[in-house]
């Protein structure tokens, strides 16, 4: 009995914190409009659109424009997911702009050249830009203000703006990467000096940092829709005119000119033929809440697999806040969704279909939480068979028996062209990301509502530095090839294919009560986004934390998953915990057969919104660490 008790008391200890917990932050707290994302400077450019009378969408463009012309982990040949919430139509809508594979990149290309993966930098690595594409189309069915409007403050910001610490230093950090690709030296590396290499080539610390290739792109951008709006267009046809020109016109040349020039493959064709999609999310429901996330061309549906697993557990909270038992429970949970992703998840438009049905279904998840050791950590896990769970004979049965949790080859060193970076003037393996680096790599995110009721959730990415700039066009081109296989046993799903989207890891998310927006959120990273925002929620749902007290909550990281970046490594019973986490339970992870490391950083930076119904008001947060900023009104 005295033993019940104590385990009681622990358990209360653990989980008291929450009510109470204090921030570093406070929340932000709005009536009229909320605009969040990864830097205070583009965080105005949302506040400043939305002065303009623009809606949440318009923010959204604003704020999007001015993270990729500040390089927040992103360019603006990147790509950007979004969820939007229309209240007009009372449906949440999936916006992919994503890049696709341009013409010539196949498996075949890439193992020709001795290449284990596709590279990780240069031309060779880069998708079709999706960001521009993206931010006109969101902006034109959806927004009310013009494209001059919202690309105002980027414009500005393009002509030279105070660049901040974090971006400064990590151009110089890359500066021997920069240094081989003649524009990107240019806009990077503006005091590269030849005679005296131990100079500083990145810009300082508050120094002004312009982009004029850039500005002047944008301002063509902004000068198509002036004259077409002059001709008598509307404004969608206005705005279609200067997607136009991005991607047809002056501007696509000089992109494909200086790509190919750079060794990249992106073609005319690839850029005319590339569209944004408009499409349903998917969904779940975890204890009356239904949460929407983008399909499978994003690593999103993880965590509605992971929240099918877990609502199965009889009380998760009584387990107690970042108990052993719950961090064990969360790990596992996520080991068995992630061991999916990794097999299962790619491009919905290439055949065959994903197993989606099956994945998401409740009964397949019943028979993957029985699979849970509850004594030990299992670093064998594999992918289900979901194809038990829906119509349709599996197609890769042989694959799967054969895929490992480990890749193969991930700890091999030295083969000739694996990380090479485009044409191949740079050395194998010499800027591999480490496991570390690629797990948080690229992204920012972007959370905006207004009174109106639209609500937007955005984790734009790519395109992040050290980026290839497309010749005169000031462009940044992504790096997502990356995020394809080459091997069909690690995933049948994500071998790349022109035209075809990579599997990424990028994952806005919304949540409805009772068929009203309640939630919306996402989060920085890479492999980490929805183990932040799966913990995120749960603060949110199990422990009733506020908003601020939830995005500033400890996490756990799991290494156990296959990278989406580099050389795809995967680290079975790695477990990262925040150094508050306390002594004795890590030790009882540490004998649960878990690899713990404390950290004092356990996340990517979170944002998201909360909206209070009973008052009519949202409640805003932001990370209390790295740069995420939010304002409100």
């Amino acid at each position: 009995m005295v033993l019940s008790a104590c385990a009681l008391l622990l358990a209360a200890l653990l989980g008291a914190p929450l009510a109470a917990q204090r921030t570093t932050k406070p929340v932000l707290h709005a009536r009229h409009w909320l605009a969040i994302t990864g830097k205070p400077l583009a965080a105005t450019a949302g506040a400043v659109t939305f002065a303009r009378g623009g809606n949440a969408v318009d923010a959204t463009c604003a704020m999007l424009a001015a993270t990729s012309t500040m390089w927040d982990t992103l360019g603006w040949g990147g790509e950007t997911q979004a969820l939007i919430w229309n209240p007009r139509t009372r449906e949440v809508i999936g916006v992919n702009g994503l890049g696709v594979a341009p013409s010539g990149a196949t498996v075949e290309f890439f193992q020709e050249r001795g290449m284990r993966y596709p590279p990780e930098y240069g031309a060779l690595a880069a998708t079709t830009p999706g960001t521009p594409g993206a931010l006109m189309v969101m902006l034109a069915e959806y927004g009310r203000l013009s494209l001059a409007e919202v690309l105002g403050p980027a414009i500005e910001m393009a002509d030279g703006y105070p660049i901040e610490q974090s971006q400064a230093d990590n151009m110089e950090r890359r500066r021997e990467l920069l240094s081989q690709w003649p524009y990107s030296r240019s806009v990077f590396l503006p005091h590269l000096d030849a005679a005296d290499p131990e100079r500083r080539a990145a810009p300082v610390a508050g120094e002004v940092f312009r982009q004029l290739d850039l500005r002047d792109t944008l301002l063509a951008l902004v000068e198509a829709e002036r004259q077409a709006l002059a001709a008598g267009k509307g404004r969608k046809e206005a705005i279609q005119a200067a997607y136009d020109l991005f991607y047809r016109g002056e501007i696509a040349e000089e992109l494909v000119r200086a790509t190919q020039e750079q060794g990249g493959l992106i073609t005319l064709q690839d850029l005319d033929t590339w569209q944004v999609k408009l499409e349903p999310p998917v969904s779940t429901t975890y204890k009356g809440i239904e949460v929407y996330k983008l399909t499978t061309w994003t690593q999103g549906p993880v965590m509605l697999q992971a929240l099918n697993i877990l609502e199965n557990v009889e009380d998760l909270k009584a387990m107690g806040y970042n108990s052993a038992r719950y961090l064990h429970t969360l790990y596992q949970a996520m080991n068995l969704a992630f061991a999916d992703r990794d097999f299962y998840y790619g491009d919905p438009a290439f055949p065959p279909a994903e197993p989606l049905e099956g994945l998401l279904s409740k009964e397949y998840a019943r028979q993957r939480f029985q699979q849970i050791d509850w004594s030990r950590n299992d670093a064998e896990t594999r992918p289900g068979n979901p194809y038990d769970f829906q119509q349709g004979e599996h197609p890769f049965l042989d694959e799967l028996q054969r895929w490992t949790p480990v890749p193969p080859d991930a700890d091999a060193e030295g083969e000739e062209g694996f990380q090479q970076a485009g044409s191949g003037a740079i050395g194998p393996d010499r800027f591999a990301m480490s496991a570390e680096e690629a797990f948080w790599a690229g992204t920012t995110s972007i959370q905006a509502a207004d009174a109106e009721g639209w609500v937007v959730s955005v984790t734009p990415s790519g395109g992040w530095i050290p980026a290839v700039v497309a010749g005169r066009t000031g462009i940044g081109l992504s790096q997502r090839m990356q995020s394809f296989v080459l091997d069909p046993v690690l995933n049948p799903y994500n071998l790349p294919q022109p035209g075809k989207r990579p599997r990424v890891t990028l994952t806005p998310g919304m949540a409805l009560r009772d068929g009203e927006p309640w939630l919306s959120f996402s989060v920085q990273g890479g492999d980490t986004q929805d183990q932040n925002l799966l913990q995120f929620f749960l603060n949110v749902v199990e422990f009733g934390m506020d908003v601020q007290q939830a995005v500033e909550a400890a996490n756990l990281t799991s290494y156990q998953m296959q990278s989406s970046f580099g050389a795809h490594q995967a680290e079975p019973g790695r477990l990262v915990v925040r150094s508050d986490t306390p002594p004795w339970v890590r030790a009882e992870l540490r004998r649960m057969g878990y690899d713990v490391e404390v950290r004092e950083r356990t996340s990517g930076p979170i944002t998201a919104i909360v909206f209070d119904r009973e008052y009519g008001t949202m409640w805003g947060g932001a990370s209390d660490f790295g740069e995420d900023y939010g304002i409100g009104w």
